[in-house]
């Protein structure tokens, strides 16, 4: 049974909060609504430029002289929220992961479209690299479709012969954005924060009407994952992502690269955000995500 705390929010989110059919100033206004909360007065940002691309370090206290980065690719569908609305997931994430944050401010579609987003993230991260950055160090995590931009960007960078992070996080990554998983498909509740139907709307704004949804860069269900580092894809049962989740393990798994799957039980898509307003399965699931990428960088 989810908490008393889970399910107090999800009573006070709008149902559906954004909808397939909102024009693109609407679904925007609605996901920076959610966003672009207030980060401590304790906590550090320093905006810079890796390749020409902005990003923020965040630190907190605790962080603040640690040798782990944690480089984040932010959600928000493509389309919203940026570096500035991200700065409070940065820091969420800053705490269990033990690690300072990088924020990759890529630029957002319909505006700038595909590979803009993705030759960001690659970009932010071999400029870390070459300012002396060890990669064994380095970690990328991505919620939402910043999941998949996580993945996708290692696969660049892969294929470019780049020395690759230590470990890589999804939360509810969106790697289908055709959306044809089991769980998009045939939902097993209804979910607030995603449908089938706006990922897809969603993905025409990031790839364009002609673009391929299902080049791999696009979609990494559809790619060949070897020689990726280690993956943990966390997802809610309710996540319309749950399946594309599951596929994208298996993949993995199949190719030799070490995976964990964790399916959290009752949650919605991006339920990990939840977090920052102190709900204990979100936090539960950031301590167990964090522990997972420590395990990794501290071997690297």
């Amino acid at each position: 049974m989810a908490s008393r705390e889970y399910e107090a929010l999800i009573a006070a989110i709008p149902n559906p909060l954004v909808a397939p059919g909102d024009p693109l100033a609407v679904a925007r206004a609605k996901l920076e609504a959610v966003h672009g909360h207030p980060v401590a007065d304790g906590t550090h940002v320093a905006w810079t430029r890796y390749e020409g691309v902005r990003c923020a370090w965040i630190d907190v206290p605790e962080t603040r002289n640690a040798e782990r980065v944690l480089v984040l690719c932010h959600g928000g569908a493509f389309i919203a929220a940026g570096g500035d609305g991200y700065l409070f997931y940065a820091e969420m994430l800053a705490r269990p992961f033990g690690a300072r944050v990088l924020l990759v401010d890529y630029r957002l579609a319909p505006e700038h479209r595909f590979p803009a987003a993705l030759e960001d993230c690659a970009a932010a991260y071999r400029g870390l690299l070459n300012e002396g950055v060890r990669h064994g160090q380095v970690g990328f995590i991505g919620d939402s479709c910043g999941g998949g931009l996580a993945v996708a960007s290692l696969l660049v960078l892969r294929d470019e012969g780049v020395a690759l992070p230590a470990a890589v996080v999804t939360l509810g990554g969106w790697l289908d954005l055709e959306a044809g998983g089991a769980s998009a498909r045939a939902p097993r509740a209804p979910d607030p924060f995603a449908q089938a139907e706006f990922v897809r709307a969603r993905a025409r704004d990031y790839v364009g009407e002609t673009g391929s949804l299902r080049d791999p860069r696009v979609s990494p269900i559809h790619a060949d994952p070897r020689d990726l580092p280690p993956l943990f894809l966390q997802v809610g049962q309710i996540d319309l992502t749950r399946d594309d989740a599951v596929r994208m393990a298996g993949l993995a798994g199949r190719a030799g690269v070490e995976v964990h799957l964790e399916v959290v039980p009752e949650m919605i898509h991006g339920f990990q955000g939840l977090a920052s307003a102190g709900v204990p399965e979100a936090v539960a699931a950031l301590n167990r995500a964090g522990a997972f990428f420590r395990g990794k960088v501290d071997r690297g």
